[in-house]
């Protein structure tokens, strides 16, 4: 898989660090000492934290709780592709995706061009740190009961859990939805395919095949090779 978290993300750098001493006796009392960090990230110049230190760090942890609150949160009118949000600090989204042509990337042992090709509606259900990839066989009446496909692609646990290989997911706190989905396909689609888990297709094809004859052509992808993976769109909001 390619690795592009050089696109995404804040890189941080430590400046305090906080010792908390608690007095041992009955009559519990705390006492905060502060350090500096030096350019090389170790801790300098002991004190006791200051009122200025105090509130500073006050804000910032205001600040963390105001992220939290933005997570998932749309920036307007829910997109109408959206089909559930849980908006806790480890929550996630499901969205589809209509069919469409996309370019894919394969690695070269492949033996796949990389290029343009057909895809099938796919369904999304991703949270900060991992991201679950189905099929759809059509998107104009989904709901609860609605069956889902194995996504056709490499890269894939049985589960539909993808398997990002080099690439570090770093979605942030306070990452709105639109935003959120847009990195995580972004995430899948300028990675490289490059191998099946456990050997098994997720194609009632030969899935090498089947991109041969898909990419760079102006073939639509062939929905009677998707396989049913036992699960109904309810099962995935548990």
């Amino acid at each position: 898989m390619k690795d592009i978290t050089t696109t995404f993300g804040t890189l941080y750098h430590p400046v305090k660090a906080f010792v908390i001493y608690e007095k041992d006796c009955h009559e519990k009392s705390f006492y905060v000492e502060s350090y500096d960090i030096d350019k090389n990230g170790y801790p300098i110049n002991a004190h006791p934290l200051s009122l200025k230190e105090s509130n500073q760090l006050a804000n910032a942890l205001d600040t963390s709780d105001e992220l939290k609150r933005n997570f998932l949160k749309p920036s307007g009118l829910l997109p109408k592709n959206i089909l559930y949000i849980n908006p806790d600090h480890n929550g996630y989204a499901i969205w589809f995706t209509p069919a469409q042509r996309l370019d894919l990337f394969f690695v070269e042992s492949l033996g796949i061009p990389n290029g343009l090709a057909s895809l099938p509606p796919l369904l999304w259900k991703a949270s900060k740190k991992s991201l679950y990839l189905y099929a759809l066989d059509n998107i104009t009446d989904i709901n609860e009961e609605t069956e889902i496909f194995h996504a056709p692609f490499f890269n894939l646990y049985d589960d539909g859990k993808v398997c990002m290989g080099t690439v570090a997911v770093n979605i942030k706190a306070d990452c709105l939805l639109e935003e959120f989905i847009k990195q995580w396909e972004k995430y899948f689609f300028n990675s490289y395919f490059s191998h099946l888990i456990r050997d098994k297709s997720p194609v009632k094809s030969n899935i090498i095949q089947l991109w041969q004859k898909l990419v760079n052509s102006r073939k639509q992808f062939p929905m009677k090779s998707l396989i049913k993976n036992g699960l109904t769109l309810k099962q995935l909001l548990l």
